[in-house]
């Protein structure tokens, strides 16, 4: 959440009026869409990358707010718990040796942020989608990064919920338990990968990065282990969905969606389908006092940051997120993979990303129009069996059986 001057919804008139500006951004995108106001002839990829800090026996060492001070870099910023840190990449045009670049550019990030960390009490950087030394007693409030935005984030999602949250995964072994803050949600380290798509593709190329998500997720998992309990291939997934629900036993008794979600359908007709059915389906938790009238700000001839939907976005978190953003001025489009774990290697998430762009980059055209030629439920079912089993799961895929490593090798490579 990249926003630092937010505050929570506290009243009815703060809710109506962010609503307001919440729609309003909506038809002013869906404008721009129509008007194709977007950057063309180019393709961008980027990616977050997720560490973790951990002190000399690999346990996780709360000292990330000092290492930021020695990287003094502003590619590095801050995560919700203090053993973590993030890495914004720099975005680079997808062409030539984009993904050489992007190795080198994030391996001389890692070993320098490495080579800091020993400085600070013998500590180290490790990349991996669960840190598996985890211990309950280090998902404490007092170990969340002291910045308000995490502390509102936290205070709403409690208040909402009205009770302890509940994790309960069952995977070879099983885990049972409660604890009173979102820090489980930082047990997650992920390398978040995006995307920019043309306006043009946007539908089917939305639609074809959810249908290949439970494949690519079943080479890239790593993350089986939670609190000493061996549970998914791809534990995160169930962890991050279950951290931060603030779904209580009413709530789930109208059948709510939880904000972390692969999603419920297929875009039929046009991306701003999604953020209707985020408006309808998710409460909007935070706003800011600096907003914009985004209709105004177009009409003057400038472009719309549309604030409003980057601030709800950023408390729904779909596997596949669609981003808002500007390069130079110039908006564009982007999908966000969120669902690749950090780790074990840069050289690992790297070949995993350009699997994942070289699959929406040869998407064949037969698979346009994904509505009419499959299940949505079926395909939300392979990425939930990818995150159990991982390299070991059976797809289903557009009618036919298949195996995780047959259906990559002799179809999506």
């Amino acid at each position: 959440m990249g926003e630092h001057s937010v505050k929570a919804i506290n009243t009815l008139r703060e809710r109506k009026e962010f609503l307001y500006h919440l729609l309003n951004d909506i038809e002013v995108l869906d404008l721009m869409i129509k008007e194709d106001m977007f950057e063309k002839g180019v393709q961008r990829v980027g990616a977050e990358q997720e560490l973790c800090v951990v002190d000399k026996y690999f346990r996780p060492a709360t000292n990330a707010l000092k290492l930021l001070e020695k990287i003094n870099d502003p590619h590095f910023t801050t995560e919700i718990a203090l053993f973590n840190l993030e890495v914004n990449l720099d975005p680079l045009e997808l062409k030539g040796n984009c993904f050489s670049d992007m190795e080198r550019e994030l391996s001389f990030m890692v070993n320098r942020a490495d080579e800091l960390a020993h400085t600070i009490e013998d500590n180290n950087i490790v990349m991996t989608g669960i840190l598996p030394t985890l211990r309950k007693r280090d998902l404490v409030f007092k170990n969340i990064t002291p910045y308000e935005r995490y502390k509102v984030l936290n205070e709403v999602l409690k208040k909402i919920r009205g009770d302890d949250f509940i994790l309960k995964i069952k995977g070879v072994d099983e885990i049972i338990l409660r604890h009173k803050s979102i820090l489980f949600e930082a047990c997650n380290t992920s390398f978040q990968t995006h995307l920019q798509i043309p306006n043009e593709d946007l539908v089917d190329k939305y639609n074809w990065s959810q249908a290949i998500a439970g494949p690519v997720l079943s080479v890239c998992s790593n993350s089986p282990l939670l609190l000493g309990r061996e549970l998914w291939s791809e534990t995160r997934i169930a962890l991050f969905q279950q951290s931060v629900d603030i779904r209580n036993v009413s709530y789930l008794l109208r059948e709510q969606k939880p904000r972390v979600s692969f999603g419920s359908d297929w875009i039929r007709e046009s991306i701003i389908e999604m953020y209707f059915d985020d408006v309808v389906r998710y409460t909007p938790l935070l706003t800011t006092d600096i907003m914009e009238d985004a209709y105004e700000v177009l009409k003057k001839g400038d472009i719309p940051k549309l604030k409003a939907i980057q601030i709800h976005n950023s408390t729904v978190y779909r596997w596949n997120r669609l981003c808002y953003g500007q390069t130079n001025g110039v908006p564009h489009l982007r999908i966000e993979n969120r669902y690749l774990p950090s780790g074990p290697t840069v050289k690992d998430e790297v070949a995993n990303a350009l699997f994942w762009v070289g699959l929406m980059q040869g998407m064949p055209e037969e698979f346009r129009n994904l509505p009419k030629r499959f299940s949505f439920n079926e395909i939300k079912e392979n990425f939930i069996n990818a995150a159990r089993t991982g390299i070991n799961t059976y797809f289903n895929w557009f009618g036919k059986g298949v195996s995780a490593k047959k259906l990559i090798l002799s179809k999506l490579l």
